[in-house]
Formats: C-alpha cells, sequence, structure tokens
C-alpha cells in the first residue's frame, strides 16, 4: 500500500454530516443516474460518498468534487478509472489490514460498506458478480442484467457468495416506481385498505413522451436490442414491477404467504414510426438535422430539442448533459456562443454507409435524422398479464361452503408503452375493483365506491426530488437506511431488506422474468405459460 498521505480527509461541504453507522459508499458510474441517487444521499445525510469509479475524466471530476472531495485535490483511492480499479485497490487494502501494515480504522484506508451500480446495462453482471464475494452491500440500477440468463446467474452468484461469507448483504435494485410517495399510498389503498375491493383488471401506460423517445431510444444508447436490449426492459422494466407488486407481491413484506404468479402472459408491440417509410419526403436524402431542408419546421430536430428547448432556456440537466456533459461549464467559462457551437458541433456529427458497423453501433448521434437511424426497439407495446384463480389452499370447501380467494381471485393487468405522447414518462392508469373504480396518475388518486356513489380523491405528501415522483430519492434512502441498520447491529439483513426496500432478491428476479417472457410473447406471438416456463428458463438452471 502506498503511504498515507499527511493532508487529512475533508467532507465535500455539501449536506448534513451522517450518522456514525451510515454507510460508507462507492459509486460505479457518475451518469444522470448515479448525480439522482448520490444527491439525495449527500443532500441528507444519508450516507458518505467516498469513490468514484468513471472513465470520462470530466465526469469522474465532476461527481466527486460535487459528492466527495470538494474543492480540495481527490486522494488516489476516492477515484478510480475503471471499476476493476477499485477491485485491485479493495483486495491490496483488506490484505495490508490482515497483515498488520494499516488499521482497520485507518481514516485514509477504511473501506467501503455499500456500493450504488449505474454503469450501462450490459456491464451489470460483471460488476454484480465481481463485488459479491466483497460482502458489500449492493444498489444495482435498473435493469438488473440484459437478458433472463444473467439475471439468473446473478442470482445464483450472489446467493452462493452469500454461502462462502456466511452471511447475507443488502440488495437492492433501481426499481423506483416502488417508492414514489403516490405509489406507496396507491398499494395501501389497493392491498391493505382494499377500497376497491379485490381487483378485476388494471390499466397502466407509460407515455414515453415525443422528443424523450428520440433522444434515448431512436438516437441514443438504448435505440438497439442488440447492444443493449428491448425497450420493455430498458425503459419498462420498473412498470412491469410495479404491475407484479400491486397483484403478485403479499399485500405485506412480512407475510408469509407465497407470490401470486401470473398464469399467462401475452405481448404485442412494433416500431411504427421511427423508420425510413415514415420520413416526411421533404427531408430529401439529408441523414443529418444540421443539413436537412425541413429542419427549421420539423418537431424532432436535434437543434429545436436540444439548443431551443434546453439550452436557450438555460436547462443544462438531462438530455442535454447527456449530449455534451461539459455544457455547464463551457457556459460559465467560454460563454453562450461557444457554449451553444460545441452542442451545434455533436449534432452535426454523422455517418455514411461507408462508416463501419461497429462504429455506428458504438455511441448514439443525437443529430441523426430519426427516420434514418440504425434503431430497431418498439415504440409502442403493449403486454397483458393474466392470473387466475390460486387459493393459498387447495383443500375442498367444508359442506359446499365458497372459498374466499380475495386478492389470489383471478385478474389481469394490462400495460401500455407509447412514444408519440406529450407527458414525458408521467404514468397513468385505471384499475377495476369488485366494490369500486380507481384512477391514478402521478400527482392524485381518485376512488369512486359503488355502494355509496361517492368519489373520494387522494394526493400523498410530495418526496424530494422530481426523478420519478421523488422514486429516486425514495429508493436511495431506502437502500441507506436498510444499510444503516444492518452496521449499526439494529436489524438482521433479512428484516432490513424487508422494512426498507420491501422485497429481496428473488423478488426482483421474477420482476425481471415477467419482461423476458412478455418479450418472448411478443417476438414468437405466442402467449407464454409462466409456470412452465419458469420451470424450464429459472428452475432448471438454478437446480
Amino acid at each position: 500500500m502506498p503511504a498515507a498521505p499527511s493532508s487529512t480527509l475533508t467532507p465535500s461541504g455539501v449536506g448534513p454530516t451522517p450518522p456514525s453507522h451510515a454507510p460508507r459508499i462507492l459509486f460505479i458510474g457518475a451518469g444522470s443516474q448515479g448525480h439522482a441517487y448520490a444527491a439525495p444521499i449527500t443532500r441528507n445525510g444519508l450516507g458518505t460518498i467516498v469513490g468514484i469509479c468513471e472513465p470520462i475524466p470530466y465526469k469522474r471530476q465532476e461527481f466527486g468534487g460535487r459528492y466527495i472531495w470538494g474543492k480540495r485535490p481527490p486522494l488516489a483511492h476516492e477515484q478510480f478509472l475503471l471499476w476493476e480499479d477499485f477491485i485491485n485497490y479493495e483486495l491490496s487494502r483488506r490484505e495490508a489490514v490482515k497483515a498488520g501494515d494499516i488499521g482497520e480504522d485507518d481514516a485514509q484506508y477504511k473501506g467501503v460498506d455499500a456500493a450504488f451500480i449505474c454503469v450501462l446495462d450490459e456491464l451489470h453482471i460483471k460488476v454484480v458478480k465481481a463485488l459479491a464475494p466483497l460482502g458489500l452491500h449492493i444498489m444495482c440500477e435498473k435493469p438488473l442484467a440484459t437478458n433472463l440468463q444473467d439475471c439468473v446467474s446473478i442470482m445464483s452468484s450472489v446467493k452462493r457468495e452469500w454461502q462462502v461469507l456466511g452471511r447475507k448483504t443488502i440488495f437492492g435494485i433501481g426499481h423506483v416506481l416502488r417508492y414514489s410517495p403516490q405509489n406507496m399510498m396507491l398499494r395501501k389503498l389497493i392491498r391493505e385498505d382494499k377500497v376497491i375491493g379485490d381487483v378485476v383488471s388494471l390499466e397502466h401506460t407509460e407515455p414515453v413522451g415525443w422528443w424523450h423517445m428520440a433522444h434515448s431510444f431512436v438516437r441514443g444508447n438504448w435505440r438497439r436490442d442488440d447492444t443493449t436490449a428491448p425497450i420493455l426492459l430498458t425503459k419498462c422494466c420498473h412498470d412491469i414491477d410495479f404491475l407484479m407488486w400491486l397483484l403478485c407481491s403479499p399485500a405485506s413484506s412480512t407475510s408469509a404467504d407465497p407470490p401470486h404468479v401470473p398464469s399467462y402472459i401475452f405481448s404485442s408491440g412494433n416500431l411504427t414510426h421511427f423508420r425510413k417509410a415514415r420520413k416526411p419526403l421533404g427531408a430529401g436524402s439529408a441523414t443529418n438535422c444540421m443539413s436537412c431542408p425541413i429542419q427549421e419546421k420539423c418537431a424532432y430536430s436535434a437543434k429545436n430539442i436540444y439548443v431551443n428547448k434546453h439550452f436557450r432556456k438555460r436547462d443544462f440537466d438531462w438530455p442535454l448533459k447527456i449530449v455534451v456533459p461539459e455544457i455547464e461549464d463551457l457556459y460559465e467559462e467560454q460563454g453562450k456562443e461557444k457554449a451553444e457551437q460545441r452542442i451545434l458541433e455533436v449534432l452535426a456529427e454523422d455517418y455514411t454507409a461507408e462508416t463501419p458497423e461497429s462504429v455506428v453501433k458504438s455511441r448514439p448521434w443525437f443529430g441523426r435524422c430519426v427516420w434514418e437511424c440504425d434503431n430497431n426497439v418498439c415504440d409502442d407495446q403493449t403486454v397483458t398479464l393474466t392470473w387466475e384463480d390460486d387459493p393459498l389452499s387447495t383443500t375442498p370447501a367444508i359442506d359446499g361452503e365458497i372459498v374466499q380467494l380475495g386478492d389470489r381471485a383471478a385478474k389481469t393487468a394490462i400495460f401500455h408503452m407509447t412514444a408519440p405522447t406529450e407527458k414525458i414518462c408521467e404514468r397513468r392508469g385505471r384499475i377495476y375493483g369488485t366494490e369500486g373504480e380507481l384512477t391514478y396518475d402521478e400527482d392524485y388518486v381518485s376512488v369512486y365506491d359503488f355502494a355509496t356513489d361517492k368519489s373520494t380523491r387522494y394526493r400523498a405528501k410530495a418526496g424530494q426530488g422530481h426523478g420519478h415522483g421523488g422514486g429516486d430519492d425514495a429508493l436511495a434512502e431506502h437502500f441507506c437506511r436498510a444499510a444503516q441498520a444492518v452496521l449499526s447491529g439494529e436489524m438482521e439483513v433479512e428484516l432490513a431488506q424487508k422494512t426498507w426496500l420491501g422485497c429481496d432478491l428473488e423478488e426482483v428476479v421474477r420482476s425481471h422474468v415477467a419482461v423476458f417472457f412478455g418479450e418472448i410473447a411478443r417476438t414468437g406471438r405466442t402467449v407464454v405459460d409462466w409456470r412452465k416456463m419458469w420451470a424450464d428458463m429459472v428452475e432448471k438452471p438454478l437446480a
């Protein structure tokens, strides 16, 4: 180990000092979602962020300056180019502690307790498997992995490492819809208070948003299912998890009841709009907005979206920060004109028929014509999940008494993801029950009672932050609280997991399985039998 520096550690200066047993946290990935979790942790004193792994220098320095070292120079063990570098460092640190070369409580070389994984989706499996043997509490951004086999493999590996370690660790996933105040209130009304009786059917819509679709799933990183995954996973896995949480999981996280799993899943969807057959004739042969004759009047003009809608309104966060990560510094240091010029330079980047496919696939092209991109993910898709009666007991009814199935009775959920919407990711839905009807969006829940012929409106207390209705902030808090409860000795891991996160690793995987079964149904134009497919694709690999 290198000699400890003579300077003492100082906090970044943002937010209150965390309590003594709050987790020391490593972040792997300094993108927008990393900031979405790091900001509330720092702002609310939920933990101490002590390290960042990020290959892009600007992102690494910005993240570290904001949450770790503030205005002082960073220490070597506070920043890593690659997550592998941290693994090597941590193994060396532990060997040094074991050998007595440094003390376990040496502030300069104290280890980390937890890690937030916020790298590209396809890297999750490598990072989770590398961290698991270290015994860290892990919060992985959604999705867990980009295919079903890897999700099952992660669960198997993590459980195996728990056995080797002789203890479990907290495991969280970025299914943030569970944690927004509005959705937590909604679930309580449905499952605990049963304000509409038992659920008969549910309709849930994810309006992606016209320009958000163009940014992320036509021009951006998630446009191809062969380089990332289908949009049902990358965009909507927490919507499917939301449905499974409402209708499949036991009403209480402390219940011993088994989940009421779906019986069948069907899905249909297509790439309907963002393809060459829809290209306006006036655009001619142009493949980039900067050279397109109809750029000024095209709704999907990259200049209109990034410059007019965001930059000129001084909105430097997502999505503009994805296009030019250093945009805010450019604006402050070199002025508006230079910053706008840099945006236009990035938007003008394009490829031709001669560009190697590997180069095209390796990066986003934010100025590319939306009808000339290499995207192939759906821009409109529906998924239908069907449940059959599933009594907890198969014992025949005594004296002809009717078995009361309650919320384990047959029901149906229909999920609809669509791109051409005014709203950007502001989910909405309607739930039909045996005693009433409920409608919801991100602001209100309205309940109509059949018996009283009256409607009641509910609104949850707004959570901090804007991401997913406050879900981003709430998930970061719940994960940190769970880790703190374990570190302080207040709770065993299983109790902390249930109390603060409300689900375990099996439930995380089950929600992902529902997504992959939906894609199997869509691409195979078939109806998936849950129990049969589960036995073949989940139980057999785990055996």
